[in-house]
């Protein structure tokens, strides 16, 4: 029995690790605050396109964390089929932004909901093909997306960094960059305490502390907590029945597969991370879970599920691997959908504060991305012109955010994802240049060869045999220095 025992010990998945009621609160309040401002942007900006009232968009807002925390209590604890069981953070895609305001425009916000429910339903029929490419997602690949993801979250800690709301008068002020400069500083002053408790609470106790700060210095306000109801169910279907247009449920569709390919990467990054297995059953179950939240969602105001990408980040940060966390996590988005002022409290974390913050996070990400890169084999193989052309590809919308505006809708929806233009590039170019091997030359790349150690072949033919290199120099056979004379100028 006594082996028995150590062989289930032995063979436990780090994210099945119960860390106890007090820490899983913690922490899962931890992955709350630092998604908070991201599950909430969406639902504000189409509300204020869509030109629904200030209590209709607040609705939008309660329905999203709501509909955000059963999404996550799905993809971490799971059902038969259902959930990749891995420390997951869902909310609302942000990918789905600029085609839901389009649709809005067109048939208002019930075909918008009808979009996305028809658009979720196909997108959940077609997840056993991508199911079965994790053979496609190597290191190589993977490490691109999380260096990617960290690289494409930094604007939104810059933007956080600055306050937040770019119409606002103290937008960029010193006082803001200050505020998240203290963050910041408090955070890493956190993490290099010999506790390890408080180093992996770091994020919670300087947003915090910065929080604290804020209050005091007359940069947050906590009035209008009190305003509003205290409790409040989610209404079904409050914004009327959903509407179904075949040019609306297209282009969602779009959207879908973006959201499959970013949450796919999301997945197996956070796999990459935890150091757990994710074969393509889990991938499947995975993205079974994002689909049918997203099919669920509408029903009560809501819109496309995925994974949070600075969730992934605050995993790594912080070393916490347990899916029970981000569970708990869950339940505080469907208490926050379920209790309003708990949502207003929350609402009060200055985006500055969140900024500072948000850089250790994002940071992070890339940087582990860059440690899973630097397992890659790149002698003899195009893998650095891979790398390096598919990051660049992800940074293009992000130096340029208007590069594809000219481009048809369905090109921008794309590729308008830092995230989705490596993905899709790194995927592409793996399988063109190490599993499509026809074509390819057994000469090397200007590129791969620039950066390796070459010897011209006449340097070869100059040496005799018994020749060798002691300390620096060239010896012959019996041991009389041959002198090494540098190259005339060109």
């Amino acid at each position: 029995m006594a082996n028995n025992a150590d062989e289930t010990v032995r063979h436990t998945r780090p994210e099945d690790e119960n860390l106890g009621i007090g820490a899983n609160l913690a922490y899962g309040l931890q992955h709350v605050l630092t998604m908070y401002g991201g599950i909430v942007a969406v639902p504000l900006i189409l509300g204020q396109a869509a030109g629904l009232s200030s209590s209709d968009v607040g609705l939008l807002i309660t329905a999203s964390l709501f509909a955000g925390g059963l999404a996550t209590i799905l993809q971490t604890i799971g059902l038969p089929f259902f959930g990749s069981r891995l420390p997951l953070v869902q909310g609302v895609s942000f990918s789905g932004v600029a085609t839901m305001i389009a649709i809005s425009g067109s048939g208002g916000i019930e075909s918008v909901l009808g979009a996305v429910m028809a658009a979720s339903l196909i997108g959940l029929l077609i997840t056993p093909v991508f199911s079965r490419i994790t053979r496609f997602f190597p290191p190589l690949v993977t490490g691109i997306v999380i260096t990617t993801i960290g690289l494409t979250l930094m604007p939104v800690a810059a933007r956080w960094a600055m306050g937040g709301n770019s119409a606002a008068p103290d937008f960029g002020s010193p006082a803001n960059i200050q505020l998240a400069a203290t963050t910041l500083v408090i955070v890493l002053l956190l993490s290099k305490l010999g506790s390890a408790s408080i180093s992996r609470l770091s994020i919670l106790i300087a947003l915090f502390i910065g929080t604290v700060i804020a209050y005091f210095a007359g940069m947050t306000d906590f009035t209008k907590v009190a305003e509003g109801p205290l409790f409040s169910l989610p209404t079904v279907f409050h914004f009327g029945y959903p509407t179904f247009e075949i040019a609306a449920v297209v282009s969602m569709f779009i959207v879908i597969m973006v959201t499959l390919v970013e949450t796919s990467a999301d997945i197996l990054a956070v796999g990459e991370i935890i150091e757990t297995k994710v074969d393509s059953r889990r991938l499947g179950d995975g993205l079974r879970a994002d689909m049918l939240s997203s099919l669920i969602a509408p029903v009560f105001g809501s819109f496309t599920q995925s994974a949070f990408a600075q969730n992934v980040g605050l995993v790594a940060v912080t070393g916490v691997k347990s899916r029970y966390v981000v569970a708990t996590g869950g339940m505080f988005l469907v208490a926050l959908g379920l209790l309003p002022v708990m949502g207003r409290v929350v609402a009060a974390v200055p985006s500055a504060v969140l900024g500072g913050a948000g850089i250790v996070l994002f940071g992070t990400v890339a940087a582990s991305g860059i440690r899973t890169l630097s397992k890659v084999d790149y002698n003899n193989n195009m893998n650095l012109v891979i790398v390096a052309t598919s990051i660049g590809f992800g940074m293009i919308p992000i130096a340029s955010p208007g590069f594809y505006e000219h481009f048809p809708a369905w090109v921008a929806t794309i590729f308008h994802s830092g995230i989705s233009s490596a993905a899709l590039m790194a995927i592409s170019l793996n399988l063109i240049f190490n599993h499509l091997t026809v074509g390819n030359s057994d000469q090397q790349s200007v590129f791969v060869a620039g950066t390796e150690r070459t010897l011209r072949y006449q340097d070869i033919a100059r040496l005799h045999d018994g020749d060798y290199f002691l300390n620096g120099k060239l010896y012959d056979a019996k041991g009389i220095e041959v002198p090494v004379i540098a190259s005339e100028a060109h």
